[in-house]
């Protein structure tokens, strides 16, 4: 089966990494907001830029504008340029979840396992997820489809690009909900400080781990057609048009209840 899980909320803790160097910028600047503060308000623009975003932009722009967001809301000043260099350098720094290498390198053994995310190329290449035993294919980024979640577009492509046995595991809000309702076999991974969208569908199932996902799919007892939301068990339609245009109008949800990609 070919698998692909999330970045920054399946496989890394962002919230731990992201604090981290946000305390130490807001420190720098004097900027009254603590680290995690100023990482959730940050998170929610750079959230909600991505939804909105019409004309495909990099992640790194966006981000550097959800900065100038919060800071103009807050009635703040400071160096963006320096605070979002650091930031991007930090993130070789953020951890991986305990469970991440262990459970990746153990479903390699059978399954071809890649990652599907909001992020830019050269910033996937600067985290620990670069390291681990990654199917090249399966390395689905917005960069190169030119698309955000939570965009059923985005979805339907990764589907097409993995073959009619897919599985998506996703672990934040926004993730699970887009996945599911782009008709995208989907299991929920659980993970702290993410909940699910109380407005969107739940998941038939959950895991508490990536050994759990290990454990089902050994041998595969979770197929393609077996953990839709839907009892209709419809596929996904095929993408249509071109999957890099950069004009693809995004849906207007998905600023669900936790502040991770």
């Amino acid at each position: 089966m070919n698998v692909t899980l999330d970045v920054f909320s399946a496989l890394i803790d962002s919230r731990t990494g992201a604090c981290t160097i946000f305390d130490q910028i807001a420190a720098r600047e004097h900027w009254p907001l603590g680290g995690e503060a100023l990482y959730a308000a940050w998170d929610r623009e750079h959230k909600r830029l991505q939804l909105e975003c019409r004309r495909w932009q990099p992640f790194a722009t966006l981000g550097r504008q959800a900065l100038e967001d919060v800071l103009q809301k807050h009635h703040l000043v400071g160096d963006v340029s320096l605070a979002m260099a650091e930031l991007w350098a930090s993130l070789g720094d953020w951890p991986l979840w305990p469970d991440v290498e262990r459970g990746v390198h153990a479903l390699v053994r059978e399954h071809r396992i890649g990652v599907l995310s909001n992020v830019d190329d050269q910033l996937l290449a600067q985290t620990r997820v670069a390291g681990l035993p990654l199917t090249a294919e399966l390395v689905i980024t917005s960069e190169r489809l030119r698309l955000y979640k939570p965009d059923p577009a985005l979805y339907h492509a990764a589907r097409t690009i993995a073959g009619p046995s897919f599985l998506h595991v996703a672990a934040s809000a926004r993730d699970v909900r887009g996945a599911l309702e782009a008709a995208i076999p989907c299991v929920r991974l659980v993970r702290p400080g993410h909940q699910l969208d109380p407005a969107g569908p739940r998941p038939t199932r959950e895991i508490r781990s990536i050994d759990d996902l290990t454990a089902q799919l050994w041998p595969t007892r979770i197929s393609a057609t077996g953990v839709s939301n839907s009892d209709e068990r419809t596929p996904a339609p095929s993408l249509t048009g071109n999957p890099r245009h950069p004009d693809h109008q995004g849906r207007q949800h998905g600023t669900g209840p936790d502040h991770e990609r």
